[in-house]
């Protein structure tokens, strides 16, 4: 259990401004060195100029308050408790991140890329492969998370060039694994924090991400604490039209541990309001092998290579069983 202490206000937090990046290979390169310092001094970023509309983002979050502002029943229809794959919706206490700590206080709706049952992946077993649970009752709903999915995999795909290119290697390193990649989106609502609870009670306990890549869609309420390079626990104050970008376990286990998957956790302070957010976690396709980086393997110990989907299974066990 990591005990809470409040944060304090971020001296500085890298805004890598993506504009021009997607088309001029300089522009990629400039991009790539800003990641590689942002990645390495405080461990997490902000990223603007990143193409995706903001209508399109406030949609996201105007759905997102519109499924949580649903009666328990609504809700429940729609409960992980139905899906072999894990998506669907979980009220608070579900999941605990910071073993030792209470569960966290979040309600969570999880969604994927929807999978029909003749899907290779869905035919090989391969876990949390499947169909989605969606709404009724929600008009859009569905229509704007496919739409927010789709806006992913292109950012996504492009922060993964820009990652490969940070360590020396070429912006299509990762191609093999990006043909279907896996785009898990969570919907989260953080219900007012009760000013006496215990200590220890947060929103989210601190953790580290499992996967590749985070991209973390704020709404206007600060919540978001990081620990930087320093081992200080910062606020990672929204910035409106921007995400919050963090590596995982897998993208430091790639750096031989050049890049570290660094430690974040959520407390709405707020008395009366909840607090929304969009986490997409972008990764590379469950059978890819991730391997140490031929120019990072100097003094890299990662063990046996494993696959995305192997490593992000294990994670989620652990999680919910503590």
């Amino acid at each position: 259990m990591i005990v809470y202490e409040p944060p304090r206000a971020a001296e500085r937090i890298a805004q890598v401004d993506l504009t021009g990046s997607f088309d001029v290979l300089a522009e990629q390169a400039r991009v790539a060195q800003e990641i590689h310092r942002a990645l390495r001094e405080t461990g997490f970023f902000y990223v603007t100029g990143h193409g995706v509309p903001q209508p399109l983002l406030d949609a996201q979050i105007a759905q997102t308050r519109a499924f949580f502002a649903q009666d328990e029943a609504a809700k429940a229809r729609v409960s992980i408790e139905h899906s072999p794959a894990r998506r669907g919706y979980e009220t608070t206490g579900r999941q605990v991140l910071d073993a030792g700590s209470a569960a966290d206080f979040k309600e969570s709706f999880m969604l994927a890329r929807d999978l029909p049952a003749n899907h290779p992946w869905v035919v090989a077993g391969l876990p949390m492969q499947g169909p989605n649970q969606w709404p009724e009752g929600l008009p859009g709903f569905r229509e704007q998370v496919e739409a927010w999915q789709a806006a992913m995999i292109r950012l996504g795909r492009h922060l993964m060039a820009c990652l490969a290119l940070s360590v020396d290697l070429s912006p299509a390193w990762f191609a093999d694994g990006l043909a279907e990649p896996q785009v898990g989106v969570r919907l989260l609502s953080y219900p007012p924090q009760p000013q006496d609870a215990e200590a220890n009670l947060l929103g989210a306990g601190a953790h580290t991400d499992w996967g590749s890549i985070t991209i973390l869609l704020q709404d206007d309420m600060a919540g978001l604490e990081v620990r930087n390079a320093d081992g200080e626990w910062i606020l990672a104050t929204p910035i409106p039209g921007s995400f919050v970008i963090n590596v995982g376990q897998m993208m430091e286990r790639f750096t031989g541990g050049l890049y570290k998957a660094n430690l974040h956790r959520v407390r709405n302070n707020h008395g009366t309001r909840a607090r929304n957010s969009v986490a997409t976690f972008f990764e590379l396709e469950p059978l890819y092998r991730m391997e140490v980086a031929p120019t990072c393997k100097a003094g890299a110990d990662a063990g046996p290579a494993r696959t995305i989907g192997e490593h992000l299974e294990d994670m989620a066990r652990a999680s919910y069983a503590a």
